[in-house]
């Protein structure tokens, strides 16, 4: 499907940051635009599930329609855009291995050495391009954008194979169809009491050393950001000082969309006429 384009959320410096929030803020943004929106996370733990993991460990269980345990994400994606999502739009890295296991079992791979690359992150690949597909808005029509979280921090090994199938989707699917928005923190040290952007500079310079380039900086913070730190931001981190957004610490989640939406974010993805957004 030529017109499904795609934009992925990535995660650094340290987890926690909101990734989940900011990637439902973005859809309520691209549906506010006309558009249908549909939306997938991704686990990179080896459970198949959320569903043995204990709430201690891992947050509460959300139970989709379909009786999918998943990610308390994907009640977020929901309830920010009102969509049904099913068990498949929650990638995990024992989903993704079962499936490559069981194809080898059954000699789909005609006697081929199973590994890695190209066979776990072919699967990869192909199952975001399946579930794109789905529809979850109650029609039958496919969604125009997908958003994409991938959980975890960029640099964690867990998260390598995912990395590397997302550099090659974005090529395979092309440069006009793919955004990745890279959500990272600028701390504050409360005895010099300046924005520091050192840990970003690095979480980017990790994530393009991995085949990926941000298209968006949204930098979390607790204060609104200082204009001189997003000029930094944007020469260390070759990223225009208008695709830098600021997530600040907010009282409530539901402010996100409306920062995103102050701060006039021009995704690339949405160039062409039919998907400019008023």
């Amino acid at each position: 499907y030529v017109d499904m384009k795609y934009v992925l959320v990535t995660g650094g410096v340290v987890s926690g940051l909101g990734k989940g929030v900011t990637a439902s803020s973005i859809g309520v943004l691209l549906k506010a635009c006309g558009l249908r929106v549909t939306s997938i996370k991704i686990d990179p733990y080896l459970n198949t599930d959320a569903g043995t993991m204990s709430p201690f460990e891992h947050g509460e269980v959300f139970v989709l329609d379909d009786g999918g345990e998943v990610d308390l994400d994907l009640g977020n994606y929901e309830r920010f855009l009102d969509i049904k999502l099913t068990r498949d739009n929650n990638i995990t890295t024992g989903k993704i291995y079962q499936a490559v296991i069981n194809k080898e079992r059954k000699g789909d791979y005609l006697g081929k050495t199973v590994q890695v690359v190209p066979h776990i992150t072919d699967e990869i690949q192909d199952w975001i391009e399946r579930v794109a597909m789905n529809p979850v808005d109650g029609t039958d029509k496919p969604a125009d954008v997908c958003v994409i979280e991938l959980g975890g921090t960029i640099g964690d090994i867990e998260s390598m194979p995912f990395i590397e199938a997302l550099g090659q989707f974005s090529y395979r699917v092309g440069p006009g169809n793919f955004c990745l928005v890279h959500v990272s923190l600028v701390p504050v040290l409360t005895v010099v009491g300046e924005q520091k952007t050192k840990p970003t500079q690095h979480s980017v310079r990790g994530l393009r050393g991995l085949g990926l380039m941000p298209d968006i900086l949204a930098c979390r913070s607790t204060q609104p950001l200082e204009e001189n730190v997003k000029l930094k931001l944007s020469q260390f981190c070759q990223v225009p000082v208008s695709n830098i957004v600021n997530l600040h610490d907010v009282t409530n989640i539901w402010h996100i969309p409306l920062l995103l939406r102050v701060c006039h974010i021009k995704f690339l993805l949405l160039t062409e006429s039919k998907f400019k957004c008023a």
